[in-house]
């Protein structure tokens, strides 16, 4: 099965846990033709793999999983577009110079002066859905605004955009992680060319005139010391690719944790009616969510020099493929792994944030989020249930998370 498996199969694509496990337990590092990627499979090589960020770069992390098409090219050549990699794809020492400084902008004050905005926004749309009938689109009424507006609010865009923003974000994770066509490829480009100009334009914005906002941290933190050839300052161009690529960055994955987390409880009455009569079983609750319905279930690597994963040798170049799925349901790791365990006491030994030095930035932003969205819902709708329906899964290899999901209510 090895030979011929593809993350973007149809079968995959459905329920990718159960050929994961296979695969784990068949070949836990193997190459994978349809991919030209090396997979690995097994919790201790994917660690190994994170922790040595200088023999597995993460510079390939947001490239196109294929060529790009020439009509894309295209449109990415313009003069204007050059954000430069900042963050998840920044190999060291840059990486670190940079996040010294983003660091901060996610600290326990910057996320508290969100929360009650947070809630707010969050109670404000499952009141109106709950108030527009007796079933709805979970995904379109809370998981897909709500990410968006609280990412866009941490970084200063005004409310007035989000419409727009939100409208050149769509498909974005097509464009490096799944196969489009060349069409659709010169679309999601021309999107992501309207949204750095807009990004570019708001920095100059924010330069003239400063916000409390994260945007008006980083510009205050590139005054203060502009030089990064010194190791330690962060050019200009740095922080607007940082709020560039944080504001896709910041929504799309913790759009698919909301919806899995009710797509992991509502059909476990129990687990669900614990929660709503438990609020301290939340934030393990979310854990458990993250390692059994991960919203992201696999990454990337590339080797910089020769070396020796899981008995196999590997030549400099060999891009890397961390099947997140498969090392989260690892039996000798997991406790009867396929079952979701609320009460669970290693859930957060899971990997779906990553680890070492590019450790999800955003991690406590998704988990604070989540967690208040599932307090919210459970306590306004605890007879909440899923309605009878087939999920689908926008094609990518590393997003995970239904495309619709209807809920209904007493």
């Amino acid at each position: 099965m090895h030979e011929t498996w593809s993350p973007l199969s149809k079968e995959y694509l459905a329920d990718p846990y159960p050929i994961a496990a296979k695969l784990r337990d068949d070949h836990p590092v193997f190459y994978s033709a349809e991919l030209g990627y090396v997979v690995v499979t097994r919790m201790e090589d994917i660690d190994s793999v994170f922790m040595d960020s200088d023999t597995y770069a993460s510079t390939n992390v947001q490239d196109p999983l294929f060529p790009m098409a020439p009509e894309a090219g295209e449109i990415l050549s313009a003069d204007d577009f050059n954000p430069t990699a900042v963050m998840s794809n920044r190999p060291e020492p840059d990486h670190a110079r940079i996040r010294a400084f983003t660091r901060p902008g996610f600290s326990v004050r910057r996320l508290k002066t969100l929360e009650d905005y947070m809630r707010t926004m969050a109670s404000a749309r499952m009141d109106d859905m709950l108030a527009s009938g007796k079933s709805a689109d979970y995904v379109s009424s809370v998981a897909f605004p709500l990410p968006a507006e609280i990412v866009f609010r941490f970084i200063g865009f005004p409310p007035e955009d989000d419409l727009m923003l939100k409208s050149w974000c769509v498909n974005r994770k097509a464009f490096s992680w799944g196969q489009p066509t060349a069409e659709e490829q010169a679309s999601i480009a021309e999107g992501m060319l309207d949204y750095w100009r807009y990004t570019r334009a708001f920095v100059a914005k924010r330069y003239k005139n400063r916000a409390d906002d994260f945007c008006s941290e980083m510009l205050d933190h590139h005054d203060a010391d502009p030089d990064p050839s010194n190791g330690t300052g962060i050019s200009y161009l740095e922080v607007e690719s940082v709020i560039y690529g944080l504001s896709f960055a910041g929504h799309d994955p913790v759009t698919n944790l909301l919806t899995n987390t009710l797509r992991c409880l509502l059909p476990r009455r129990e687990q669900w009616d614990a929660v709503c009569q438990d609020p301290d079983l939340i934030n393990n609750a979310i854990e458990e969510v993250l390692r059994y319905e991960s919203s992201q279930i696999a990454w990337r690597r590339v080797t910089t020099k020769p070396t020796t994963l899981g008995g196999i040798d590997l030549p400099t170049g060999t891009r890397i493929f961390l099947n997140f799925a498969a090392a989260n349901h690892q039996p000798d790791l997991f406790d009867q792994p396929t079952s979701f365990d609320l009460n669970r006491d290693n859930s957060a030994r899971h990997i779906s944030f990553g680890k070492g030095i590019h450790f999800c930035l955003g991690a406590n932003l998704s988990r604070m989020e989540a967690r208040i969205a599932l307090e919210l819902i459970s306590q306004k709708a605890p007879s909440l249930r899923l309605a009878d329906q087939e999920f689908s899964t926008f094609p990518n290899i590393t997003f995970r998370g239904p495309e619709e999901l209807i809920v209904e209510w007493a």
